[in-house]
């Protein structure tokens, strides 16, 4: 984009940055004499309301944190055109990632930079914050009469650990990303571990943990990565295992938080050994033998796309509302992608639950939301035609209904009765779009669950259908 002379009241002075979201310039501002940097959403995405909210969502994040280590949130505002920008801590140290392609950093500096950014993500955890983007081009320097500080930035892909906790979307850049975000498991504070551990593996070396450039090949991954002696060899064994034991695919073989990470890392450093009584034998990754790295790719994966998509809370009355959506912060990735996308996501809301495919995001509505049914067999959803997706709910009913009203611009099915008498099913056949399959069973002599489904795939859609459940609390 072209370079205003202005964001608000920030006179700019060049571009320092530029993402699939986000266009990031070093400005001035002209009341306080000092620099900052503006974050302001790029003008393809202004018309996004789910994008506009995951931007202002990361600036909420931050300013949740007061934290020498996290990147500050000193303003937030809507410029001219309506983009909405955030005014941000200026690192005029460049970042982590320019050091690493730069050369071999020293040990002592590596454990330094990594000690400042465990602590930022202390303080992220510690405010009910995990980052879930560790890498080496969002660690971010600032320069002080002192010497420079790591700084973490870009909460973009930032959740609640009460979100997590229920339910997350693939996300995060390939090479750092831990293998249970990749997965959509329910996630904790070991996922930012792995990462940091990834972060610590690529500044030792000046390699990527395992090379790989799609979160797809994340998921194949089943050991810690090669000894990072392979490819230095001044690195000491104790060093070697600590960060090592914090890249282990299965999260309960990592260290158990932070803290032991870099209370390890530490000792590593200063004594040549591994903590005593913090690692047991059978827990230390055994040496590996160099794997194979692509060296156009071991760095590159660094500065991809990250790729994400959001998972939202439950609407009121336990409902639970999911639309079909990928947001690709560009192409890169896509195959891995897909591959990511081809297992299904487990998706609660109270009482109800459903799989679906990874490539439908949960969207939870309002009460006066289009996509929302409220609990009465007489309301319909409204959602557009052509969006494939689910719809739960629960309706209070003694009898399976015997005709079922069609969503706009389609044309009501008959009802196909089971079997055992305790579903119902209709077919409605849409102008435009895939059909929607609606049933209807009873969970007891008051109450039924109708779900919604459309799909152009229709086997995909009936293990959807297969899926749902409502089990009432108590039962």
């Amino acid at each position: 984009m072209d370079q205003p002379e202005r964001i608000g009241r920030y006179a700019l002075v060049r571009r320092v940055g530029a993402g699939g979201f986000a266009t990031v310039w070093l400005a001035r501002d002209e009341q306080l004499d000092a620099e900052v940097a503006v974050k302001v959403l790029s003008d393809n995405w202004i018309e996004d309301e789910d994008v506009r909210r995951r931007f202002l969502a990361e600036g909420r994040f931050l300013r949740k944190v007061d934290s020498l280590y996290v990147v500050g949130v000193h303003d937030i505002g809507e410029a001219d055109d309506g983009r909405p920008f955030m005014v941000l801590t200026y690192a005029d140290g460049g970042t982590l990632a320019d050091r690493i392609k730069a050369g071999p950093l020293e040990l002592a500096e590596v454990v330094r930079i990594i000690t400042q950014v465990g602590k930022g993500l202390k303080h992220l955890h510690a405010r009910g914050v995990l980052h879930r983007d560790v890498k080496p081009a969002n660690v971010l320097f600032r320069t002080e009469p002192a010497g420079d500080r790591a700084m973490l930035s870009d909460l973009g892909l930032g959740k609640s650990l009460a979100e997590v906790s229920r339910i997350t979307m693939p996300g995060g850049t390939p090479s750092y990303v831990a293998p249970e975000q990749v997965r959509g498991e329910r996630l904790d504070p070991r996922a930012d571990l792995y990462s940091l551990g990834a972060v610590a593996y690529a500044a030792f070396t000046g390699q990527a943990p395992h090379g790989v450039a799609s979160l797809g090949a994340v998921m194949q991954i089943e050991k810690p990565p090669p000894s990072m002696t392979t490819h230095r060899a001044d690195i000491p064994d104790a060093i070697d295992v600590v960060v090592r034991r914090a890249l282990e695919p299965d999260r309960d073989k990592r260290w158990p938080d932070l803290d032991s990470f870099l209370n390890a890392l530490a000792e590593a450093h200063a004594t040549g050994h591994v903590p005593t009584g913090l690692v047991p034998a059978a827990a230390m990754p055994p040496p590996a033998p160099p794997g194979r790295v692509d060296q156009e790719t071991a760095l590159a994966t660094d500065n991809q796309p990250t790729v994400a998509k959001p998972a939202r809370g439950s609407g009121r009355g336990g409902v639970i509302a999911v639309l079909a959506a990928v947001v690709l912060a560009a192409a890169g990735g896509y195959g891995g992608y897909q591959l990511v996308l081809s297992r299904p996501v487990a998706v609660e809301s109270g009482d109800l639950s459903v799989k679906v495919p990874r490539a439908w995001s949960e969207k939870a509505e309002n009460a006066t939301g289009p996509a929302l049914l409220v609990s009465t067999n007489t309301s319909r959803w409204q959602a557009d035609p052509g969006t494939e997706g689910v719809y739960l709910g629960v309706v209070k009913a003694s009898a399976l209904p015997r005709t079922a009203t069609a969503p706009s611009g389609c044309k009501a099915g008959q009802a196909v009765d089971s079997n055992d008498g305790k579903t119902v099913t209709f077919t409605h056949t849409c102008d435009k779009g895939p059909s929607v399959v609606e049933q209807y069973r009873k969970v007891n002599d008051t109450t039924l669950l109708r779900v919604q489904v459309r799909d152009r795939d229709p086997d995909q859609g009936a293990e959807v259908l297969a899926s749902a459940s409502y089990t009432p609390s108590g039962n």
